[in-house]
């Protein structure tokens, strides 16, 4: 089996597990349930940033994988080679801090103050 796949398979088999949770039913009345818009902000938010953040690492280690292969090649274009290496990083990294932020501003008052 493809490692994809397989991270494919276990991904949706801890997603499915987790949210077994939440359709569990309770003898309580429905307004009995507090607030129901926001018990998912939190985890949503989590996983959002974690999947910007390895995006951000995995953009960045192929930016760098691909300049020092091109180093390799041509040694005599290193200058060259390592600004647009520089610029690609700054831009993915960009992308990466830009995707927190608009987490960040869904989230604002939708988790309670503890």
């Amino acid at each position: 089996m493809k490692p994809v796949v397989r991270l494919a398979l276990v991904m949706f088999t801890l997603f499915v597990v987790a949210a077994g949770p939440a359709f569990a039913q309770t003898g309580a009345a429905p307004a009995a349930v507090a607030d129901t818009g926001r018990n998912g902000a939190g985890i949503g938010a989590g996983l959002a940033a974690g999947l910007a953040i390895v995006g951000a690492g995995i953009g960045i280690g192929l930016v760098g994988a691909s300049a020092l292969s091109a180093i390799a090649r041509q040694p005599e274009q290193k200058g060259a080679i390592q600004v647009n290496m520089i610029v690609m990083a700054a831009l993915v990294e960009g992308v990466a801090i830009i995707a927190l932020l608009v987490i960040a501003f869904a989230l604002v008052g939708r988790i309670p103050a503890p």
